[in-house]
C-alpha cells in the first residue's frame, strides 16, 4: 500500500523554512515543588529554532518536569527537522500534520507530542513575526487579559500556617485565587489545610485544589465531599488521566468542579471527556498536547460543550493562548522562565497580559540559554 503526502508548498516563498535546529536546556526550579506523586526536580525544556528564507527567525519550546527531555531531542534530530525544511512557515496546520504523518509510528504518545510541541510554537512565532503579529491576536483576540490564580503558595509539603502566610499574601498581590495540593494520608489532614487556608483569605477568593492523579475513584468522592463546605472553585487531576469513568462517577457525585487535561495528549482523548461529562473545566497544556494547533482544536472543543479553559503551567505562553479564545477562565501564575528571559509577563490587578510584540511574546536571553545548554 501506497500513503500519498499532501503537497504542502506552492513555489518558494518567504516564509518557507530553510534550517531548523533543536537543543536541550536544563532549567532549575525557582522553588522546592512537591504534590501527592512526585517533586519537580528540574524543568527539562527542548527549544527549536527555524528560520526561513527572508530571514525571520522562530523560536518554541516544550518541557518535561524531570525525565525524558534527551527522548525529545533525539526524535526531533533524528526525524523531525529535516522534515520540515522545505514547509511554509505560514500554514502551520500543514506543518503540523506533515509531521505528524511522518512520525505516526510513535503518535499518539508523550514524547513525540512534547517533540511536536516545540516545533509547531516556533512556526507559529515566525508565523506571527512575518505577519506583525502577537499570538494572542493571531490565534483569536477574544480578550486583552486573563485573571491569575497561584500556585506557588500551595505545595504539598507547606505547613497549613506557610500555606495561610501564602494565600493571604497571594491576594494582597491582587491574584484572583490560590491553588493548595491535596493527597495527605488522611483526610481530614486535606480538609484543615483547607478550612485554615479558606478562613484566612475568607469567601470572596477561589481555592482550587489538585490531587495530582493520585486518588482512586471510591477515595476521590468520599474526599469531594469533605471538601464541598469549603467552596473549592474546582478539583483538580483527582484520579489517574486514563481512568474516564472515575472521573464521569466523581463529577455527577459533587458540585465541585472536575478540572482535567495536563495529562492528555490528544485533542481526541479531550473529546471523550467532554462528551462523557467527565470533565467541568479542561486544562490543556500547550507542550503536551503538541503545540499552539492543536490547543486551539480543544479549546474550541470545549467551548462547544461550554466548558472553561485554564490550561496547566507555561504562563508565559498560554497568557497569549487564554487570551486569544472567549471561554478561558483563569491563567495559573507559576513562574519558571525567569532566568532564561529579559522580561517577565505583565501583570496588572492580578491579570495576565499578553505581550503585544509580533511572535509568541517571550524575550528570550539566548545567553542564559546557552549557559544552560545540556552538551
Amino acid at each position: 500500500m501506497t500513503l500519498s503526502t499532501p503537497v504542502l508548498t506552492t513555489g518558494r516563498t518567504g516564509t518557507d523554512i530553510v534550517s531548523a535546529e533543536a537543543w536541550l536546556c536544563d532549567l532549575p526550579v525557582e522553588t522546592v515543588r512537591t504534590d501527592a506523586m512526585q517533586s519537580f526536580l528540574k524543568q527539562e525544556t527542548i527549544f527549536v529554532r527555524i528560520r526561513t528564507a527572508s530571514g525571520i527567525e522562530g523560536v518554541g519550546y516544550s518541557y518535561t518536569i524531570g525525565t525524558g527531555g534527551p527522548a525529545v531531542l533525539s526524535l526531533l534530530r533524528t526525524s523531525l527537522l529535516d522534515a520540515l525544511v522545505g514547509l511554509d512557515a505560514m500554514r502551520p496546520e500543514a506543518v503540523w500534520q506533515a509531521l505528524f504523518s511522518s512520525t505516526r509510528a510513535t503518535t499518539v504518545g508523550v514524547i513525540t507530542a512534547l517533540a511536536l510541541a516545540a516545533v509547531d510554537t516556533a512556526v507559529w512565532d515566525a508565523r506571527c513575526k512575518a505577519g506583525g503579529m502577537p499570538l494572542w491576536v493571531a490565534a483569536g483576540g477574544a480578550r486583552s487579559s486573563i485573571p491569575l490564580y497561584d500556585t506557588e503558595g500551595g505545595w504539598l509539603h507547606f505547613s497549613a500556617d506557610e500555606l495561610v502566610a501564602q494565600a493571604v499574601e497571594s491576594r494582597a498581590a491582587g491574584m484572583h485565587g490560590v491553588k493548595i495540593k491535596v493527597g495527605k494520608p488522611k483526610g481530614h489532614e486535606d480538609v484543615e489545610r483547607l478550612a485554615a487556608v479558606r478562613e484566612a483569605v475568607g469567601d470572596d477568593f477561589d481555592i482550587m485544589i489538585d490531587a495530582n492523579q493520585s486518588m482512586t475513584s471510591a477515595e476521590a468522592v468520599r474526599r469531594a465531599a469533605a471538601f464541598e463546605p469549603l467552596d473549592i472553585f474546582w478539583f483538580e487531576e483527582p484520579l489517574p488521566a486514563e481512568d474516564m469513568s472515575g472521573h464521569r462517577a466523581l463529577a455527577r457525585s459533587t458540585s465541585i468542579p472536575v478540572a482535567v487535561g495536563e495529562s492528555m495528549y490528544s485533542v481526541g482523548q479531550f473529546r471523550e471527556y467532554l462528551q462523557s461529562q467527565a470533565a467541568s473545566i479542561v486544562q490543556v497544556d500547550v507542550a503536551r498536547i503538541g503545540g499552539i494547533t492543536p490547543w486551539l482544536k480543544v479549546a474550541h472543543l470545549a467551548e462547544a460543550f461550554n466548558v472553561k479553559v485554564a490550561p496547566h503551567f507555561l504562563m508565559e505562553l498560554h497568557v497569549s493562548l487564554t487570551c486569544a479564545v472567549p471561554n478561558s477562565l483563569y491563567l495559573e501564575h507559576i513562574p519558571q522562565l525567569r532566568a532564561v528571559t529579559r522580561s517577565e509577563m505583565t501583570i496588572v490587578d492580578g491579570n495576565g497580559v499578553p505581550s503585544s510584540e509580533p511572535g509568541l511574546g517571550i524575550d528570550w536571553d539566548f545567553d542564559a540559554l546557552e549557559n544552560l545548554r545540556v552538551s
